[in-house]
């Protein structure tokens, strides 16, 4: 028959039980601390992130309004050397169909060459077949065989 287990009082005077609360509530404390932490990190971190989208989309619009400005001194350049007016800005929608065209065409192919996760979903299927070996019964050993 077991014996019941005693708390025995430490050198100070606290028992086990009292160090393990003490010490589970320092470590409750201290996870609190930590994700209290990770908070603070994030909320910087998420500011700093929108004050970088804000700043991108800013210089995205204005390298449009530059793109439409060089587009603009493109016809009108085209017409002082001599080009029909509507000739000199038919030119420039046609440069810029050609490089949305060569921009759409370097995404076709490089959305061609993606795997789509097939290294990861092949590892993943492989360790799910495994874990489904292990919980099926064991196969019949030949006599004489050990487990180790």
């Amino acid at each position: 028959m077991a014996e019941p287990t005693t708390t025995r009082p430490v050198e100070d005077g606290r028992s086990v039980g009292d160090l393990v609360s003490a010490a589970i509530n320092d470590l409750t404390q201290l996870i609190k601390y930590q994700v209290d932490l990770a908070k603070i990190e994030l909320q910087a971190d998420v500011r700093r992130l929108g004050l970088s989208g804000a700043l991108i989309a800013t210089a995205v619009f204005t390298g449009f309004l530059v793109l439409v400005m060089l587009c603009f001194a493109l016809a009108y350049g085209l017409q002082t050397l001599g080009v029909w007016d509507w000739a000199s800005f038919l030119i420039v929608a046609g440069v810029c169909v050609v490089l949305i065209a060569l921009a759409v065409a370097i995404v076709y192919f490089k959305m061609k060459r993606m795997s789509g996760l097939r290294k990861t979903r092949e590892s993943v299927q492989g360790d799910l077949a495994l874990l489904r070996r292990e919980d099926q019964e064991p196969e019949a050993l030949p006599p004489g065989t050990q487990v180790t």
